[in-house]
């Protein structure tokens, strides 16, 4: 683990490893331009403190640890860079996102839809309480993405129906909350 230098923002106080440099906007950090134009159309102007200091290192290829409060872009962060960087010509799931809920799960799988609205990218939310039926349909035509809870996704990659030989990214979101269930 790396050692943590301490920053203050604004009142804030933020932690980063040491050797990661806050990128102060989008248009610093390499991002694809159909991803940029999604971020945009977001209405995201500007990065977030957690977006500053996350993303690139993600993007990267680095294990990332990030601690937040709520509304403060997680989900985009994990968004933004999923979408950095998966191949959209290779219909294969290529990043997993697990959460603890459904509403969660649902919510992940609608940002990185929008962010990556010019991409073309195919995102599914594979949770229980929905048809089996249908997310065997969907990870059969392909998804880029797949965000789910750890029941259905473990059923669907039981099944063989979500298959991780292409895999760049796996997402623990909330994993506190995920590791607290068992």
């Amino acid at each position: 683990m790396s050692r943590f230098d301490a920053r203050e923002d604004r009142a804030a106080r933020f932690e980063t490893s040491k050797g990661i440099r806050p990128v102060a906007s989008f248009d610093s950090m390499g991002l694809k331009e159909d991803l940029l134009r999604g971020i945009y159309a977001y209405n995201f102007e500007r990065p977030s403190a957690i977006q500053q200091r996350a993303i690139v290192p993600i993007v990267s290829g680095r294990d990332v640890i990030a601690q937040a409060q709520s509304g403060t872009g997680k989900t985009g962060t994990l968004g933004i860079s999923i979408l950095q960087r998966i191949d959209t010509k290779l219909r294969e799931a290529q990043a997993l996102v697990v959460s603890p809920t459904r509403e969660l799960a649902t919510q992940t799988q609608g940002v990185i839809a929008a962010l990556g609205d010019y991409m073309n990218v195919q995102c599914h939310a594979c949770i229980g309480g929905t048809k089996m039926g249908d997310d065997i349909r969907k990870l059969e035509h392909g998804q880029h993405v797949v965000s789910g809870t750890p029941g259905r996704v473990y059923d669907m990659l039981k099944r063989r129906v979500l298959r991780a030989a292409h895999m760049k990214m796996l997402v623990l979101d909330e994993a506190d909350q995920l590791l607290d269930r068992g």
